[in-house]
């Protein structure tokens, strides 16, 4: 029996070309990207000449980051893609990420079904929102979307994908903010939200140098977005923290009133034969009454 997978949906401008070796072949609109990746413990199917053709190879420097070769001609610097009406900017950076992650495209299209069973006036929080692709879809689908990111790169980042997508202040509200700080003085307030979105790293800092880490903040965070879920809402956890499992994201989820929870693991697919599927770590989805 195979292990549960959410199905990976279909991302007209990214492709899953190889794996193996501890790297991934990808394609980003018309860029192709070759770098690390722990996962990919089997052997690599395309040959050495397919993974000479990158048009970008990351090299790793030290644990803490790398720095992008550019062996193809006039790699630009960054270059736009677009997923549904959502339109942002791809941009390698030293962090090994690109500003957009294509796994997540199953989460989108749940969250999107559930803002379309919730009606007007939802609401979206979006906790460590990065670069926003799924802020974009969720305000694109109707709702008010506060993103919440301690990076003031990120934040901007994001701002500009809003722009690319032709979207305007209104119904987005940016916060540099901690995860955490951010939830609990929303519970002290009285918030409440239709939706909530997480995808929290193994480790961080906030605007103010707070401590993030997964093992011991994902709980007590958890627990003040309880407490800011609306009567008919829903909440998506993922993350690609090495050594956790999809069985532990559900029984956190399940300590949420009244809801169903669902979890599995991400995978992108391999183009061409046999469509071997690349894990890209765990969610866990909950929702009550949507």
């Amino acid at each position: 029996m195979e292990p549960a997978v959410f199905a990976p949906c279909a991302f007209p401008g990214h492709a899953l070309l190889d794996s193996g070796g501890g790297e991934k072949l990808e394609r980003y609109g018309e860029v192709v990207l070759a770098r690390p990746d722990p996962q990919a413990l089997w052997p690599k199917r395309l040959d050495a000449r397919a993974w000479r053709g990158a048009d970008l190879v990351f090299v790793r420097e030290s644990d803490r980051g790398g720095r992008w070769e550019r062996r193809g001609a006039d790699v630009p610097e960054d270059w736009a893609l677009a997923f549904g009406r959502a339109r942002f900017r791809v941009r390698p950076t030293p962090f090994k990420h690109v500003g957009v992650f294509p796994e997540q495209a199953p989460n989108w299209r749940w969250m999107e079904a559930r803002l379309a069973a919730a009606g007007p006036g939802a609401r979206v929080l979006n906790l460590f929102g990065y670069t926003g692709v799924a802020s974009l879809l969720a305000r694109q689908a109707g709702a008010e979307v506060t993103h919440v990111d301690a990076s003031r790169l990120a934040l901007d980042w994001a701002r500009a994908n809003a722009e690319e997508s032709g979207l305007g202040p209104e119904g987005l509200r940016w916060v540099l903010e901690d995860a955490l700080a951010f939830a609990r003085r929303e519970a002290r307030r009285g918030a409440r939200y239709t939706g909530i979105l997480l995808d929290p790293p193994h480790y961080g800092r906030g605007p103010k140098g707070e401590k993030w880490q997964l093992e011991t903040g994902l709980a007590p965070l958890l627990e003040a977005c309880g407490k800011l879920l609306s009567e008919r809402s829903f909440l998506c956890l993922s993350s690609y923290a090495v050594g956790y499992t999809a069985l532990g994201f559900w029984n956190l989820l399940a300590e949420l009133p009244g809801g169903v929870v669902e979890a599995g693991e991400l995978a992108l697919v391999e183009e061409g034969a046999g469509g071997r599927r690349l894990p890209c770590g765990f969610t866990a989805r909950w929702a009550r009454d949507l």
